[in-house]
């Protein structure tokens, strides 16, 4: 699995509480929220890289089911 890139981001306090409120209403970190965002405007855009893994679906994993129940 390739590494994650870390970034230093500085962001207006309401901004951040606007985009802290609007991932938790879409059950996402802001840290998903931002990269959601970001990908969304590169997707627009046409410069999302074909090589981008998929992001995570929001909220928790889906739970594993056995067979054996």
């Amino acid at each position: 699995m390739t590494e994650r890139k870390g970034v230093l981001l500085r962001l207006d306090p309401a901004v951040h509480d606007a985009l802290a409120k609007w991932a938790s209403d879409d059950l996402r970190s802001t840290n998903a929220q931002i990269e959601f965002l970001l990908r969304r405007a590169l997707s627009e855009a046409g410069r999302l890289p074909k090589q981008a893994r998929e992001m995570r679906r929001p909220g928790r994993p889906p739970r594993e089911t056995s067979d054996t129940g």
